[in-house]
C-alpha cells in the first residue's frame, strides 16, 4: 500500500509515496508531544496566531502553485478550486484576528469568584478525506494550533501532493517541527495513534463505516471525537419559491466538486405536481448542458470524478435504483473520454423501497420527488439515517425558518446552496455524526474548559 497521485481526468499514474514506518509514525508523535508540553501550549496566544496568519498570506500569495494540486489529484475544477483556497485563507485569517477573545476567560454571571479558562488539551490526530483536500485539513488545523494544541494529519490516499503542500504552509510561515505533522500511514497505524495516550482528540469526516471504527476505538481510550460522516442532504422547494432561482441554486448545488460535497444537495423534494414537473423539466434541460471535461479548461463546470471506484460505485448505485423501479430522467452513463467522468444524472420515481431512498449518492447525481403537502415533504426530508445539511427555498423567509425547524439536521440553508463562513458552525446529528467544526464551538471542540472557583480565606 502506498499514498498514490492518479490524474483523474486521464487515470495516470503521476507519483507514490511510500508509507511511513512504524518507528517513524511514533518518532512523529514523540516529537509532537514534546513540542506542545515545552513549547507550543507555553506561546501566547498572539504568537501562535502570527504564525496563523503568515500561513493565510502565503496561501494567498502562492494560490496558482496550490490549486494546482487538487486539480491534477482528485480533479477539482480549477476555477472553483480558488474558491476553495480562499475559503481556506480566510479560515485561517478568522482565528488568528479572533483568537485572543474566543479563548479569553470567562466570568460566570451569579456565581462569584468563578471563572472558565479554555485551555489546549494536546496533540489531536485528525482523519480527512480527498474531496475539499484544503478545507477539510484547515478546519481542524487552524482553530487547534491558535488554541494550543497540536495536530497531526493523516490525508486521504488520493492527494499526497495536496498534504504535502499544506504541511509545508505553517513550516514556511515559521511553525516548528511537531506543530503540524503530516502523516503517510497505514489504518493499523492509524488505531495504534488512536490508542497512545498522548493523542488527546480526534477529528474524522469521512464514511459512516469509518466513524464507527474510529468512534468505537476512540471510545474504548477515552478521547473526545469529532464525526462528520456525509449527508444526503434534502432540498424543499416551497410553494412560494421562485422556481427559476431554485433551479439554478440546484444545479449548482448538485454538481458543485463534481458532487462530491457532504452538504451538497442530494435530493430535490417539489410541493406540488404542477411545479414539480416544470421544475424537473427545467432540470433536465440544463443538466444536459452543463459542460463536462478538462478540469483546467475555464469552460468545464463539471470535471471527473476523484477515482475508478467512485465512478463504478455511483454506475452501480444507478442501476440498482433503475432496478428498483427508479425512471432515469436524463444522464447515467459514463462519459466516452479518458479519465473516471459521469453525466450528470437526474433520477425520480424512488420509492421508499428503493435503495436510493435512503443512500447517499457521491457525486453528480440528483434524486427528484414530488410531493402534494408540506407536511410529506418534511417526511420525506427527514426519511434518511442521515442528517447534516438541509435546504429549504422559500420567497417567505419567516416561513422557510419554521420549516427548517422541523428539519433533522446540523444545519440549514435557506435561498442559498452555498452559505460556508468561518464563524458558522458545521457538523450533523444521526448517522452525519457528532460534533462541530469552525466557529467558536469548532475551537471548544478540542478545550479544556477549566473552572477556577476562588473563595476567600479564612
Amino acid at each position: 500500500m502506498s499514498f498514490q497521485s492518479i490524474n483523474p481526468a486521464t487515470g495516470q499514474l503521476i507519483k507514490e509515496f511510500p508509507l511511513q514506518s512504524d518507528a517513524e509514525v511514533f518518532a512523529a508523535l514523540e516529537t509532537a508531544d514534546r513540542r506542545y508540553r515545552e513549547d507550543w501550549r507555553l506561546r501566547s496566544v498572539a504568537e501562535r496566531a502570527a504564525i496563523v496568519a503568515r500561513a493565510a498570506a502565503i496561501l494567498r500569495a502562492k494560490r496558482d502553485e496550490y490549486v494546482a494540486y487538487p486539480t491534477l489529484e482528485m480533479g477539482k475544477v480549477t476555477r472553483f478550486g480558488y474558491l476553495e483556497i480562499d475559503l481556506v485563507a480566510d479560515i485561517l485569517d478568522y482565528y488568528a484576528k479572533h483568537g485572543e477573545r474566543l479563548l479569553a476567560a470567562q466570568a460566570l454571571p451569579g456565581e462569584p469568584g468563578a471563572t472558565l479558562l479554555s485551555e489546549p488539551i494536546g496533540v489531536i490526530l485528525a482523519i480527512e478525506p480527498w474531496n475539499f483536500p484544503y478545507y477539510q485539513l484547515v478546519r481542524v488545523a487552524a482553530p487547534q494550533l491558535i488554541a494550543g494544541n497540536v495536530v497531526m494529519l493523516k490525508h486521504a490516499e488520493n492527494v499526497p501532493q495536496c498534504a504535502l503542500a499544506f504541511a509545508r504552509l505553517f513550516e514556511e510561515a515559521g511553525a516548528p517541527a511537531g506543530v503540524y505533522t503530516n502523516l503517510f500511514c497505514s489504518v493499523d497505524q492509524i488505531g495504534r495513534l488512536i490508542e497512545d495516550f498522548r493523542v488527546r482528540g480526534v477529528a474524522l469526516t469521512g464514511s459512516e463505516r469509518a466513524g464507527v471504527s474510529v468512534g468505537e476505538r476512540a471510545g474504548r481510550n477515552l478521547k473526545k471525537v469529532i464525526l462528520e460522516l456525509g449527508g444526503s442532504d434534502p432540498a424543499i422547494i416551497m410553494p412560494g419559491a421562485s422556481l427559476d432561482h431554485a433551479v439554478e441554486q440546484v444545479v449548482m448545488g448538485r454538481t458543485f466538486n463534481s458532487g462530491q460535497g457532504c452538504v451538497n444537495i442530494k435530493r430535490v423534494i417539489v410541493i406540488g405536481k404542477a411545479r414539480g414537473e416544470r421544475m424537473l423539466a427545467a432540470l433536465k434541460e440544463k443538466f444536459a448542458a452543463i459542460p463536462v471535461g478538462d478540469p483546467t479548461d475555464p469552460a468545464t463546470l463539471l470535471g471527473p470524478l476523484a477515482s475508478e471506484r467512485a465512478l463504478q460505485g455511483l454506475l452501480k448505485q444507478i442501476d440498482d435504483a433503475i432496478a428498483a423501479g427508479a425512471r432515469l430522467v436524463q444522464g447515467g452513463k459514463r462519459v466516452a473520454r479518458p479519465g473516471f467522468f459521469l453525466e450528470p444524472t437526474i433520477l425520480t420515481d424512488i420509492a421508499p423501497a428503493n435503495p436510493l431512498y435512503i443512500q447517499e449518492a457521491f457525486g453528480p447525481v440528483l434524486s427528484f420527488y414530488v410531493v402534494e403537502t408540506e407536511e410529506e415533504a418534511l417526511r420525506l426530508a427527514n426519511a434518511t439515517p442521515y442528517g447534516l445539511g438541509a435546504y429549504v427555498f422559500d420567497a417567505d423567509v419567516e416561513n422557510a425558518r419554521r420549516v427548517a425547524s422541523h428539519i433533522d439536521a446540523g444545519m440549514v440553508y435557506i435561498n442559498s446552496c452555498f452559505a460556508d463562513s468561518p464563524g458558522l458552525p458545521f457538523g450533523g446529528v444521526k448517522n452525519s455524526g457528532f460534533g462541530r467544526e469552525l466557529s467558536e464551538i469548532g475551537m471548544g471542540e478540542f478545550l479544556n474548559r477549566k473552572l477556577i472557583r476562588v473563595s476567600q480565606p479564612g
